[in-house]
């Protein structure tokens, strides 16, 4: 029996029989300057369980063998070799050990003040990646700061790192159409969009923007509108001050029952819960 852990709860148990192999920027220069908080490479059995009520900073996870649960756009999904899941800061986030299977996983946890984790940067996501090149660069990484340090060896492994994260996390840079589409929405995330309103922005037919998404995002238009719109509000909810009514009006919802529901869906909290919650 699968126990589904408690997302209400901020998380982190790693038990006796996971191994973790880990890098972080307060030991490594070379990383706190690409604003990366940590790297790691680890092999985990049950009862490995992680619930961020709330990323500080975006999160990327590679599974490299076996598998696991990950919770993305408020749903849990098994996540297995060659599958890569990336979470935006300010998201609720969690995923574990399925029972008598072991997990193993790399992953690059990204500063507060990383553009990647900046709103807007990327929505929740999974899709297919070779993690392989970027776990041996994170092992490289591990293996020359046990050695020496050296700061121009440790510069470049971290490049490589990020070289290879840039593939898995900037689908929009590999269709021009796209790019331009979503950062002109990001800039008006209130405006009461419509499929044909992006197809036009795109310049292509509403069929073939519904194929593109689902081939970079794995989700229709409407719906990464809709991600794209709760990380936005999520965003604001844990950096202003301004009303859960005007931070629902600012990405688009004029009713505040279904800016809610919506909310609560793909957070697993309601607008004021969620800006009560201590940062992760």
């Amino acid at each position: 029996m699968i126990n589904t852990p408690n997302l209400q709860t901020e998380t982190h148990i790693y038990g006796d029989d996971t191994r973790l192999t880990t890098v972080r920027a307060e030991h490594c220069e070379a990383l706190a300057s690409r604003h990366i908080a940590h790297v790691a490479v680890i092999d985990a059995a049950a009862p490995y369980t992680i619930v961020r009520t709330r990323l500080s900073g975006s999160f990327l996870q590679v599974c490299l063998g076996g598998e696991g649960r990950t919770l993305l756009d408020g749903r849990w999904h098994r996540q297995s070799a060659g599958i890569a899941s990336f979470a935006p800061a300010h998201a609720l986030h969690a995923f574990h050990c399925l029972p008598d299977v072991r997990w193993q996983l790399c992953w690059v946890r990204f500063m507060p003040s990383s553009p990647r984790s900046l709103a807007g940067a990327m929505t929740p996501g999974l899709t297919h990646f070779d993690g392989q090149p970027l776990q041996h660069a994170i092992l490289g990484l591990a293996q020359e700061m046990s050695i020496s340090a050296d700061p121009g060896s440790c510069a470049a492994w971290v490049d490589l790192i990020e070289r290879y994260v840039a593939r898995m996390v900037d689908p929009w840079q590999r269709e021009p159409r796209l790019n331009q589409m979503w950062t002109a929405v990001l800039a008006d995330l209130g405006r009461d969009w419509k499929l044909d309103d992006l197809a036009g922005l795109a310049n292509m037919s509403p069929e073939h923007l519904r194929r593109l998404c689902w081939k970079n995002f794995g989700r229709s238009p409407g719906k990464q509108l809709t991600t794209m719109r709760i990380a936005q509000a999520a965003h604001q909810l844990v950096t202003t001050s301004k009303k859960i009514e005007v931070v629902a009006r600012n990405v688009g919802y004029i009713n505040p029952f279904t800016f809610s529901n919506t909310f609560k869906r793909l957070t697993g909290f309601r607008p004021s819960e969620y800006r009560s919650k201590p940062r992760g």
